[in-house]
């Protein structure tokens, strides 16, 4: 791996219900829960960490279910689709499944010459299962239900819904390396070459859209992944250099982590790959037990008295 970014690290999303957002993404879609903890900022709220096996980054999609915090909409500012890669020949058991657990899904479509089946998960946040005329080699993760001849490998893409593509394109170009690859209407599709998969962002310029409401149902930053923290201060050079603010490296437990708003307004992040979420789990036992951060520790019982326990 070279000194580039690497795609898509994670997304992180918000719900309104531990249980529902659980149940969804484990039971229906068929993710594993690689992690259980806590929000760094508010420990009486869960962070879910949902992948494959060993959550590799690129398909690690990530919750703050925040317990009755409303409906949110997807807007202008906002990352507002994500893209999962699936098998060829996956979505017609797919748009089943879904019809099976009343999921709200719309019709099978085409986009760059991709067939994509977009549905909602039970806050609304929008997603995309799409299968790519490449080849995707990841290793999916299977349940009982879900077999890995249709499982989703991982992130295809993120979609940005902005006013004005110009700004946000410059950083994707001119700072994290990725290039425009085609249009379509006002769908612009940028990629890297750094990495094989989750390597694709595409911005909707949408200049008169008016601006999402961030809660339950959308998207609350999206995370570019690096191999390691030295890196990550190597961006963090890059960025700084280009007028943007951006944090000081903050240690997330799991990787190393740097944050700054790119001009459309969506929160991005830079994320490493060490140390990776096996530090404290074995691989076997990932997502098993409720995991604090080291500052929370000693107030484990209260926490645990707060959170709400998942059947």
């Amino acid at each position: 791996m070279e000194n580039r970014i690497l795609g898509l690290h994670h997304i992180t999303a918000i719900a309104g219900s531990a249980q529902r957002n659980y149940n969804f993404y484990t039971k229906v879609l068929g993710l594993r829960l690689v992690k259980k903890t806590v929000n760094f900022d508010d420990p009486g709220t869960y962070h879910f960490y949902f992948g494959d096996e060993q959550g590799t980054p690129g398909s690690i999609l990530t919750f703050f279910p925040w317990e009755g915090i409303g409906q949110g909409h997807a807007g202008s500012g906002m990352a507002t689709n994500i893209g999962y890669s699936v098998p060829a020949g996956s979505l017609d058991f797919w748009a089943d499944r879904f019809k099976k657990f009343n999921v709200k899904q719309g019709t099978v479509e085409q986009r760059f010459d991709e067939q994509f089946l977009p549905f909602q998960d039970p806050d609304g946040l929008q997603v995309d299962l799409v299968v790519s005329p490449n080849a995707d080699n990841r290793k999916a993760w299977e349940t009982s239900d879900v077999k890995a001849d249709v499982a989703t490998k991982g992130f295809h893409s993120i979609t940005l819904t902005l006013r004005n593509v110009t700004p946000t394109a410059a950083v994707l170009t001119d700072v994290f390396g990725y290039k425009l690859l085609k249009q379509e209407g006002n769908r612009y599709r940028f990629v890297t070459d750094a990495i094989e998969n989750a390597s694709i962002v595409d911005i909707i310029e949408a200049p008169n859209l008016a601006q999402g409401r961030s809660a339950a149902g959308t998207n609350h930053h999206v995370a570019f992944r690096v191999k390691d923290d030295n890196i990550l201060m190597e961006f963090r050079e890059k960025i700084a250099s280009k007028g943007l603010h951006i944090t000081p490296k903050i240690d997330r437990d799991y990787f190393f982590s740097l944050y700054f708003r790119e001009p459309g307004g969506v929160l991005f992040e830079l994320a490493t790959d060490n140390p990776g979420f096996t530090r404290d789990e074995p691989l076997s036992e990932l997502g098993t037990s409720l995991k604090l951060p080291k500052q929370y520790e000693n107030d484990r019982k209260q926490i645990e008295k707060v959170l709400p326990v998942l059947q």
